[in-house]
């Protein structure tokens, strides 16, 4: 279900959804996407992690629905909780996290694309969250990630209505970042997890999280203060210092952290 190979060396992974033919999960590859995830955690070399799914025409397909056929509850439990951890974990995670969306990122193929940092899409990629269609609700994050991008409006229109957003209107309302010509989403990606690379390892980790302090509802003052400590806090590695100096010095800052691992 999931292969993943490294690039620039070794500062980004790609993720690559593999199940034909339409990338779709299951348990066990939701519970392998959440280990491989969960890895790259604590490979500190790996500084920004791109998902994407194989072939032209599908990024994921969400669910396999055959595992719903019965309407058995325990399946019902055990599939959503594979889904939110897994998808909790991808959002959560220290590496800046890049969706290339080469196809329909459909269910939870599209809550997997809003648990990334940044999405691109291919041109003719198409996305929706059509649970409510088949007697189901987007289980994977997606009723409280959605709003937060996109706005209640569109949220509600996206699941209520099971409406289809190609590619230029998600860029439009701000579902993705970017759009890129087809077979063109895997190139840009890799491309912008190498600028992410180049950045200081502490203050990426260090600003994500900060961000994240808004989309959970930490009180603004609060989330100032922690900015301001957080901006201290850089202080206490040589990172800092080395980024400064190879600005004064016109010369590429060399991150302590590289050298790990």
């Amino acid at each position: 279900m999931i292969e993943f190979e490294y690039a620039h060396d070794g500062a980004v992974a790609v993720i690559t959804l593999t199940r034909p033919p339409a990338n779709a999960f299951t348990v066990d590859g939701l519970l392998q996407l959440q280990q491989v995830v969960e890895a790259f955690n604590v490979q500190h070399k790996v500084r920004a992690v791109v998902i994407t799914g194989s072939g032209p025409k599908f990024f994921s397909a969400g669910a396999d629905l055959n595992q719903f056929a019965d309407g058995k509850r325990d399946v019902a439990r055990e599939a959503a909780r594979a889904f939110g951890t897994a998808f909790e974990t991808l959002q959560n995670a220290r590496p800046v996290v890049i969706a290339a969306i080469n196809g329909y990122a459909m269910g939870g193929g599209l809550e997997c694309a809003l648990a990334c940092d940044i999405r691109i899409a291919e041109s003719h990629a198409q996305m929706a969250l059509p649970e409510a269609s088949v007697g189901l609700l987007p289980c994977g994050c997606g009723t409280q990630t959605l709003p937060w991008l996109v706005g209640e409006g569109w949220a509600k229109r996206i699941i209520l209505t099971g409406e289809r957003v190609d590619a230029a209107t998600a860029l439009r309302i701000g579902l993705v970042e970017e759009v890129v010509a087809t077979g063109g989403a895997r190139e840009a990606a890799v491309a912008m997890a190498a600028r992410v690379a180049l950045q200081s390892p502490q203050a990426v980790t260090f600003s994500k999280t900060l961000i994240h302090q808004a989309r959970h509802g930490v009180p603004r003052g609060a989330a100032l203060a922690l900015e301001r400590e957080r901006f201290v806090d850089l202080f206490d590695s040589p990172d800092q210092r080395e980024g400064v100096n190879a600005f004064l010095e016109k010369r590429k800052p060399r991150w302590h952290i590289e050298t790990e691992n």
